[in-house]
């Protein structure tokens, strides 16, 4: 990638620099947190439930507990959500677009017939009850966010591979006898990269969101493990004498999903210009 394109783009749309900005600080405090000098459990009587202050800045909760560490704890396991079922929604919805767009007949049917039932169905709805029948955790919420979020990937990579199957040294692969794996992953694989991370970025976004509604309604995130969900739903009993400790889990997660989606029109914006 040329380094003038993504800089001179930086300068001539300065709204990218605060997204680009706060996600790298949100990921360093993630990374950080463990050793920082405070600990997310560490409860004190004497200061439950107090305001920010010079001492606790975001304040403390219900028992006690520094609310700024326990904000970066759960920003950890919501980004850490976020970007795992990202993974898996695009692993998924790769390999389901590549292959029905390439090959095309009967698997290009099957396929987008799934799709078509999947999508169909209000996904939320059936994430919270499959939360529900297995077992509510870290690993459930990133398998059954990542394997059930896949679909509008899978159309974006199809429609993608559709253009580029035609292309002539597509066409000329195919007719000197290439096989389907080494054409995939020599030709087809890097015409349709650039819309595949525009299209990541969009589902961390979504995943984090996602997360935090089901944390947030009781089958996401399960204590003492804290996430942005399940702080606002702890938050519900001291909204009148602690109002911070729900205005700032909302924060981070708009501030978040916003920046996510600025870094992706960002990405959009880069590869129209290095295409």
């Amino acid at each position: 990638m040329n380094e003038k394109k993504w800089l001179h783009l930086l300068k001539t749309n300065k709204q990218y620099w605060f997204p680009i900005i706060f996600l790298s600080v949100l990921s360093l405090l993630a990374l950080l947190a463990p050793i920082l000098p405070i600990d997310p459990n560490s409860t004190d009587v004497t200061q439950m439930s107090s305001p920010p202050s010079m001492s606790h800045i975001f304040g403390t909760d219900e028992v006690g507990r520094d609310y700024f560490i326990r904000v970066i704890y759960g920003g950890r396991i919501s980004l850490l959500v976020g970007i795992l079922a990202m993974l898996a929604s695009t692993l998924i919805g790769t390999i389901v677009g590549i292959v029905s767009g390439y090959f095309g007949g009967w698997i290009d049917s099957l396929f987008m017939r799934l799709v078509d039932i999947l999508s169909s169905i209000p996904w939320l709805v059936l994430v919270i009850v499959l939360s529900v029948l297995l077992k509510p955790g870290l690993v459930t919420i990133i398998l059954v966010i990542g394997c059930f979020s896949w679909m509008n990937i899978a159309r974006l990579i199809r429609a993608e591979t559709l253009s580029v199957r035609q292309r002539e040294y597509v066409v000329y692969a195919k007719f000197i006898g290439e096989k389907h794996e080494k054409i995939i992953m020599k030709h087809i694989f890097p015409a349709v990269l650039p819309t595949l991370i525009v299209a990541a970025t969009g589902s961390i976004s979504s995943a984090i969101m996602t997360e935090s509604a089901l944390s947030f309604l009781g089958v996401g995130i399960q204590p003492p493990t804290a996430s942005w969900g399940s702080l606002l739903q702890n938050a519900q009993a001291s909204l009148q004498n602690a109002p911070y400790m729900a205005i700032l889990p909302g924060l981070f997660i708009i501030i978040t999903v916003y920046s996510f989606n600025g870094l992706g029109n960002y990405l959009r914006e880069l590869t129209s210009v290095e295409g």
